[in-house]
């Protein structure tokens, strides 16, 4: 007794060759809309060096303390690997994507560095300083007309002032949630 085939039908060769065809074809078209979804769903491409990003973002101390936000306002625009943007901070950006939100803990030494004990100085008052009020506590720009730092006046006498030119921040672990905005590719 022999077997005969029917179109649309499977045999004993299995499913007939525009069957196989049309099945290959559906595979292909379920894989590129998962891709697709899953690229739609994650947010799109990854942060990477060169990109530029906007976050929002807000950071607080070990103890829970706010110390900045910029959630009521505009979001933080930076390129990764070319700002001034506190490296902790980027590489915590590296490789999010749009929509994605995370919070981190970024050590003092890749946030705004080690509190040092050299940046603590004890000035004359002349020149300059010798007609300017200064108040214990309260922060001011010192420099050159180019260059400027905020500097923290922690003791004032007659003819001295000691100044602090570390950041506010220097020695503290910083806790940050961040948010990314949009990626504009490089």
């Amino acid at each position: 007794m022999a077997t005969t085939e029917k179109p649309g039908k499977p045999g004993k060769t299995g499913f007939p060759k525009e069957k196989k065809i049309v099945i290959a074809a559906a595979a292909v078209i379920i894989v590129v809309a998962a891709v697709a979804g899953y690229l739609l769903l994650a947010g799109g491409p990854s942060a990477k060096i060169g990109d530029t990003v906007s976050v929002y973002y807000t950071v607080k101390l070990a103890d829970g303390t706010q110390v900045d936000s910029n959630l009521n306002g505009t979001p933080l625009q930076f390129t990764l690997g070319k700002t001034g943007i506190i490296t902790g901070f980027q590489e915590a950006v590296e490789g999010m994507r749009a929509g994605d939100q995370k919070t981190v803990v970024i050590p003092a030494a890749k946030a705004y560095g080690d509190y040092r004990a050299d940046l603590v100085r004890t000035m004359n008052r002349t020149g300059s300083l010798a007609g300017m009020n200064f108040t214990v506590g309260k922060s001011y720009m010192f420099g050159t007309a180019d260059t400027q730092i905020p500097v923290k006046i922690l003791n004032v006498t007659p003819s001295t002032v000691t100044i602090d030119a570390n950041s506010p921040l220097a020695g503290k672990d910083l806790t940050f949630t961040i948010r990314v905005v949009s990626i504009n590719p490089a």
